[in-house]
């Protein structure tokens, strides 16, 4: 009898197990399933109306992106915009861990909540679960309100895999940054060895940083039930520069899908080209099909992703193992050779520029909280072009033959692997 229970109780927490990840990895809102027709190009001003009306946020005239490559000019940067904050600072991120940069990061925020500045810290509960409770300490003895998104309670189990994956800074309404970097020492140097990887981050100034602090108080609101609003949060902002830009944000609590269909969108509407960087390239079947159309019509599609320096090897294998289709229809697949290359960003026709936090994979597409600026300017898409041939000649070109005359095992293993690229 004693047996019965026990086997009656093992499959009772197996069945609850099951159904956990489930609902962690299934979303309950309708998928897409059919490709996206390509109607216009991204120089038709209809690719502007539907990127802006029916995707997303209006895009604004106006504004200033400068790129920041790696942390020796990410972190400086970022923690000047901090030290000048005179009203407010939001921080919303995926990853902060410790380290030095983790505690200079702690000083300049508890310094500026100490000379009477609001400050609001969102951290995500798995993605920074390294980070030293001194560090936290720190920050909320000084008065820097610091929360967790989505801590693991017994009543929001279903919700465990949705993670805000965003990384945002926004200095008095007025000063912005997104792009892919942590808080974390592997993000500071100059991507010099494996040791200190390669990632870009952008500040934005003008207009759309409105939208940028509207997307971070939107979590911080389903957080902590607090609505941050007023003259100190959203300052009149006056025009700085000559980009038309856009807020992209996504999230399963509302429109899981909408950063799949905006990146959709950009890839069936290019003629020219599409440059990738990609830390975590595991795309699924529709995404698959829309890169080949693209080449099908005359895009020249290069893809750089990580080479044997990442830090989730099985993600990297999972990925090679759907390069099949991509390589025998002219995709350019390139892996970055000197470190971790963590960079997030597209460029479409020389024209649309994506970056932001959004990986090339289902998690990202379906499962996290993510946040992109699409910035529509010809002059700094070119400047991307040029950081995208820079990072080319550290890459390592896999071409079809020597994807298909790998050795036998590890086809056998990345094809496996493969199979799971939802769940990676």
């Amino acid at each position: 009898m004693k047996k019965k229970h026990k086997l009656i109780a093992i499959t009772i927490v197996l069945t609850l197990l099951v159904g956990l990840i489930l609902v962690n990895f299934a979303g309950t809102e309708k998928k897409i399933e059919t490709d996206v027709a390509h109607l216009y190009s991204v120089d038709d001003p209809q690719f502007l109306r539907s990127m802006g009306i029916m995707m997303g946020p209006a895009i604004v005239d106006g504004n200033k992106a400068t790129e920041l490559i790696n942390g020796d000019q990410i972190f400086p940067a970022m923690l000047e915009a901090i030290q000048s904050a005179r009203k407010t600072v939001l921080f919303e991120t995926y990853i902060y861990w410790s380290g030095d940069i983790g505690h200079k990061f702690a000083d300049a925020l508890a310094d500026r909540a100490k000379n009477g500045v609001k400050v609001h810290v969102l951290l995500d509960w798995i993605g920074s679960s390294k980070a030293e409770s001194s560090i936290i300490d720190k920050m909320k003895s000084a008065g820097v309100e610091v929360e967790k998104f989505h801590p693991l309670r017994w009543y929001n189990l279903g919700r465990m895999n949705n993670r805000t994956h965003r990384k945002l800074l926004i200095v008095d309404g007025s000063i912005g940054f997104t792009g892919g970097v942590g808080i974390a020492q592997e993000w500071t140097g100059n991507a010099q060895d494996p040791g200190h990887w390669r990632d870009s981050h952008f500040k934005v100034e003008g207009p759309v940083v409105a939208q940028m602090q509207s997307v971070m108080l939107d979590n911080w609101t389903k957080t902590t039930g607090h609505v941050l609003h007023g003259a100190q949060y959203f300052p009149p902002l006056k025009p700085v520069g000559t980009h038309s830009a856009q807020m992209f944000a996504s999230s399963p609590n509302g429109g899981s899908e909408s950063m799949l269909m905006m990146y959709l969108l950009a890839i069936t509407a290019s003629t020219k080209s599409i440059d990738l960087s990609s830390a975590y390239f595991v795309p699924d079947e529709i995404t698959r099909d829309a890169l080949v159309a693209a080449v099908k019509r005359g895009v020249k599609v290069r893809i750089i992703t990580p080479g044997e320096n990442i830090d989730a090897e099985t993600v990297r294998r999972a990925s090679r193992g759907l390069w099949g289709e991509l390589l025998e229809a002219g995709v350019e697949m390139y892996e970055y050779q000197p470190t971790m290359y963590h960079v997030k960003a597209m460029v479409v026709d020389g024209m649309m520029v994506s970056v932001g936090s959004t990986n090339f994979d289902v998690r990202s597409f379906r499962l996290n909280d993510e946040a992109n600026l699409n910035i529509y300017d010809r002059a700094f898409a070119e400047r991307q072009r040029q950081v995208f041939e820079e990072d080319l000649k550290k890459s390592r070109r896999i071409t079809f033959e020597a994807w298909k005359t790998r050795p036998l095992s590890q086809k056998a293993h990345e094809h496996f692997l493969a199979l799971f690229g939802s769940l990676l």
